[in-house]
């Protein structure tokens, strides 16, 4: 029997989630949304693609979640997208009420799944859908630290010339401009960032990394980034399904980890069929930690307006 992803949301970064969950034949999919037609429109384009792209999967949209019925892993987009001079915190309450419908829906109807948060301000949405749930942490993941890294990695690979393969990068920390790239363990083919780069380039791309939403929304001017992160919520789908057991930067739920406790934050995970399976620590410098914290910090700020708003 074939596996069933649900994508809530089928703007652009829905609708490449979609199409990237096509083209490597994961699972059927059920595309949804608010606006009537939308998803039924785009489902249909992409099913359309299929015999151009040799992809065997259906893809079907709707206004409602009865279709969505006992899908493995729920990937919610759904939510206002960033303007220009707007950060993701600025869409706090308005993406609150978005995650909160969605996730109600989703455990509603595929009380079993695994739910992937993309929405912003990512950390503090996974914390809600969490909350809103009830589902085991292990089954409530936030996509961040994959973007995040992919961005760091490409800056790397065009600042050297080289394939973005060769570069591995972390990112820890919360998905803004406080997460907390983490230079020491950033290498190219096994080879020191730190021996590649001087300090000064190596910190400028590091702010552009904080900054990379930023700088995409303001190019754009009407939307934010869509293709990078739906092709990293995919990938987090994947590890899953497949059981591949990947090792990925993914906000998860910490009880202690890092010094942190009760918060989403971004730390290396392993992703099976389980959902997270396992959460890596990693011994971090005082200066890298009190950075996490900050990040932590943060967090806990938007984590404790929404807390404030689910108790009215």
């Amino acid at each position: 029997m074939r596996k069933k992803i649900t994508v809530v949301g089928a703007g652009n970064v829905g609708a490449n989630c979609a199409m990237w969950i096509a083209a490597k034949e994961l699972a059927d999919v059920v595309l949804v949304d608010v606006v009537d037609g939308v998803p039924q429109g785009k489902g249909l384009d992409l099913l359309q693609a299929g015999p151009v792209n040799g992809c065997d999967v259906t893809i079907t949209g709707a206004n409602d979640y009865g279709p969505t019925a006992d899908s493995d892993i729920v990937i919610i987009t759904a939510g206002f997208p960033r303007k220009p001079g707007m950060s993701r915190d600025d869409l706090l309450l308005a993406n609150y009420a978005v995650v909160k419908t969605a996730t109600e829906q989703a455990a509603k109807y595929s009380p079993n799944a695994i739910l992937i948060v993309v929405t912003n301000p990512l950390d503090a949405m996974v914390q809600t859908a969490l909350m809103v749930s009830g589902f085991p942490k292990q089954r409530v993941i936030g996509m961040a630290g994959i973007l995040d890294t992919a961005r760091f990695r490409t800056f790397i690979a065009q600042e050297l010339q080289v394939s973005v393969e060769n570069v591995t990068a972390v990112v820890l920390g919360g998905h803004g401009d406080t997460m907390v790239p983490l230079v020491r363990l950033s290498s190219v083919a096994g080879i020191p960032l730190t021996e590649l780069l001087s300090a000064e380039k190596i910190q400028a791309m590091v702010e552009r990394t904080q900054n990379g939403g930023a700088e995409i929304v303001k190019y754009l001017k009407t939307g934010s980034a869509y293709y990078a992160p739906s092709a990293a919520a995919v990938e987090m789908a994947e590890s899953i399904l497949k059981d591949k057991k990947k090792v990925l930067p993914c906000a998860a739920y910490l009880e202690g980890e890092y010094g942190i406790n009760g918060l989403y934050v971004g730390v290396p995970v392993k992703l099976g069929a389980k959902g997270i399976e396992a959460i890596y620590q990693i011994k971090l410098t005082a200066d890298e930690t009190a950075a996490l914290h900050r990040s932590a910090a943060a967090v806990e700020e938007l984590v404790g307006v929404i807390k404030k708003k689910m108790a009215e």
